[in-house]
């Protein structure tokens, strides 16, 4: 099995001096999604990855939301290996999705980039944080914003329409949902 992923969204002037930023064309690195790299936005979250098998893993796209942590479950089931109590307890196991076997991923998923973020399915809640809402050195919105910031991922793959005002039960729903997750002790609590 290969698994290819990065470890955080794209960046085109992060220091080095390789011409990406002149070069860049009408190339979109972040693709449909707001943000980058240091960006509580999914372009600064979300991550390619490939997962390839020769004869095993299925040929397709999958939308099961999943973390790099959940790498350790996955593969300790894979291999046989029994995961010890309390080891790993953040890590689900995802092995059916990385297969493409499934669709299922995790329900929730916390994120972080200068603040915290809650995912829950489609809907994405960016917790308010102090800050530039644009990151000069790296030319990238951060998603900092002093208001509490939700979106419908399915509807809304560009965070363009923070709906924290036309859905107050949802906006709600998910700072309590961070807030358990920030103050309790999560540990395999199911998402």
């Amino acid at each position: 099995m290969i698994i290819f992923s990065s470890d955080n969204g794209p960046v085109l002037d992060d220091g080095y001096q390789d011409r990406a930023v002149g070069e860049i064309g009408d190339h979109l690195p972040g693709g449909p999604f707001r943000g980058g790299k240091y960006s509580a936005f999914e372009a600064g979250t979300r991550v390619p990855m490939i997962v390839w098998w020769s004869g095993v893993v299925k040929t397709g796209v999958s939308n099961a939301l999943m973390t790099q942590v959940d790498f350790f479950a996955s593969l300790a089931r894979l291999t046989g290996y029994q995961l010890k109590n309390q080891e790993a307890p953040d890590s689900f196991d995802h092995l059916d999705a990385l297969l493409g076997n499934s669709e299922q991923g995790r329900n929730v998923m916390l994120e972080e980039s200068r603040t915290l973020a809650v995912r829950q399915n489609e809907w994405k809640y960016i917790k308010p944080q102090q800050g530039p809402s644009l990151l000069k050195l790296v030319n990238i919105e951060s998603g900092l914003s002093m208001n509490d910031q939700l979106y419908n991922l399915n509807m809304d793959k560009g965070e363009k329409n923070n709906l924290a005002n036309d859905c107050p039960e949802k906006l709600q729903e998910l700072k309590e949902l961070l807030r358990g997750i920030t103050e309790k002790d999560h540990t395999r609590a199911g998402f």
